[in-house]
């Protein structure tokens, strides 16, 4: 049997985590967003941290709770583990619904920011465009949500958002073509989550716009966390300065299979 975890035993899942990178996984840990599950309420074994459709697993993959937890997951889901031992447990136990690919992590290191070439790269914004940061209004335009369902999905509501997340977007002719938002937050920084419509890529907006919430982030004393999906995501990233680190296994699974 499985448990929801609350604030006490949120607290003894520190140490089992304490192997991942990922700041999402610090988004819960530290108490902003997200739930978490486990074997045990008083001394959890195996447990599974949960903030949209980011699923992570650690501790026992040999028990039985293990099979339980890989089962309690959202609809569509990608799920990150940090062992040899995870990873089988998930091919067998999701055979022939899962899809196995690669996501690419960035080193923390603020200082390889420039300023001047993120304002640079800020100041080419072509003409007829502009660069607004995110209010409530903007954040209730279909236009925003169509592009991406995580930019403000993380948070209980969108005022929860409006104070405690950050965002930028980019509009042409009253609509949002591109926008960045905090997609998680965690104590030292945030997550961050960046789309542009197919129509209006090829124009160099998502730099644009990463830009700007990446400044932003800077001189609030946040880091900028940045985790690429694709090896186009690892290009733009490389562009606003980011340092590739390395490629680690994801598994996206599909529950309506």
């Amino acid at each position: 049997m499985i448990y929801e975890a609350d604030a006490a035993v949120r607290e003894k899942l520190v140490a089992m985590f304490e192997g991942f990178e990922s700041t999402i996984v610090l988004s819960y840990l530290q108490g902003h967003m997200g739930t978490a599950w486990v074997d045990n309420l008083e001394n959890p074994t195996v447990a599974q941290i949960t903030v949209g459709i980011f699923v992570f697993y650690a501790g026992d993959s040999t028990k039985k709770e293990a099979e339980e937890l890989l089962w309690n997951l959202p609809e569509f889901t990608l799920a990150i583990v940090d062992s040899a031992e995870w990873k089988k447990r998930i091919e067998s136990v999701h055979h022939g619904a899962i899809e196995k690919f690669q996501r690419y992590r960035f080193e923390k290191n603020i200082e390889h920011f420039s300023r001047e070439h993120l304002l640079n790269v800020l100041s080419s914004l072509p003409d007829g465009f502009e660069i607004k940061n995110v209010n409530k209004v903007i954040a209730s335009e279909p236009s925003f949500q169509q592009l991406s369902e995580d930019f403000v999905s993380q948070f209980n509501t969108l005022d929860d958002f409006i104070e405690r997340g950050i965002g930028y977007a980019i509009l042409h002719d009253g609509l949002v073509v591109s926008a960045g938002t905090s997609f998680s937050i965690y104590d030292e920084g945030i997550e961050i989550e960046i789309a542009t419509d197919p129509q209006y890529r090829r124009k160099g907006l998502a730099a644009i716009t990463a830009s700007a919430l990446i400044l932003h982030c800077l001189e609030c004393g946040k880091y900028p966390s940045w985790d690429g999906a694709n090896p186009e995501s690892v290009k733009l990233a490389k562009k606003l300065g980011y340092v590739f680190k390395e490629p680690y296994d994801t598994y996206f699974i599909n529950r309506m299979k």
